[in-house]
């Protein structure tokens, strides 16, 4: 079946199945319906590839499903999904998280009305199951001297044209990336002199509950800190953005809950700003 969809919405997904199916549900409920949803299994040990294939068989013209015979973490699996998209437009969406049901006609609005971006992301809403905590709205236009401050795009939110993607060849599936795919995307994205934008809205609901900052273990925040000096190196920027390779080091030093707290407090000042 030939397939021509305005917009590819790609997720990568591993033992969600608690969560998926309101994910699935929240791009289906899109006020914007030229749309396919392309799902890699990751090689879940749960019933996530089950409930994928159901939505699959329910939506055939637009889901598709894949899977991985074994675990390749996101970035791998993220360019599987890539390899097959067919839209114009690439969005992201996580397994455990909600699009908010505008989300994929303001970001195909914003893009189709301003050329010169690559890239659309979206505020987001953090939240677990205790209810909503706080808004997160990202600098309007980021530069190069944002990415060591790590004040960039929000990865689950973004929708990208797809020659961006196909020019900086997907994401990098290396050890030093785990977990930081998207960081290092964004080296490479301003490294080719591409421009993007944050909608100051959040358009996105991410989970985070407490198992989400414990999977975050000192090897990712150290991957981190070798990735923002490959950043200041790679970008040409000053000797003073070297000094943020510190910031990950001390933040995976401190225990979960101080961590928690402090995105908790930075997302409570953004929301009093933003009133």
């Amino acid at each position: 079946m030939h397939r021509s969809p305005k917009v590819s919405v790609i997720m990568g997904i591993y033992n969600c199945e608690d969560t998926l199916s309101e994910s699935i549900e929240s791009i289906i409920n899109q006020t914007y319906k030229d749309w396919e949803l392309i799902i890699c299994d990751d090689a879940s040990t749960d019933s996530s590839y089950k409930i994928a294939c159901h939505y699959a068989k329910r939506y055939s013209n637009k889901i598709i499903v894949i899977r991985n015979n074994e675990n390749i973490k996101l970035a791998g699996t993220l360019n599987k999904c890539l390899s097959i998209a067919a839209g114009e437009y690439i969005a992201r969406q996580d397994g455990d998280d909600i699009s908010l049901i505008n989300r994929l006609e303001k970001q195909v609005d914003f893009l189709d009305n301003n050329l010169h971006y690559m890239v659309v992301g979206t505020g987001m809403i953090p939240f677990d199951d205790l209810g909503e905590n706080g808004i997160r709205i990202g600098k309007p236009e980021p530069r190069k001297e944002d990415i060591p401050k790590n004040r960039i795009f929000m990865h689950a939110t973004i929708m990208m044209r797809r020659e961006a993607y196909m020019a900086l060849n997907g994401y990098r599936v290396a050890t030093r990336t785990r977990r930081a795919e998207d960081f290092d995307l964004w080296i490479r994205f301003f490294a080719k002199g591409y421009r993007g934008y944050n909608l100051q809205e959040a358009l996105y609901k991410v989970r985070e509950d407490n198992s989400a900052f414990a999977r975050r273990k000192f090897k990712h925040y150290t991957d981190l800190s070798l990735l923002i000096f490959l950043a200041c190196k790679t970008l040409k920027l000053p000797i003073k953005y070297y000094l943020f390779m510190l910031k990950p080091l001390i933040i995976g030093l401190c225990p979960t809950l101080i961590v928690r707290n402090y995105h908790r407090f930075k997302d409570s000042v953004i929301n009093e700003k933003s009133i």
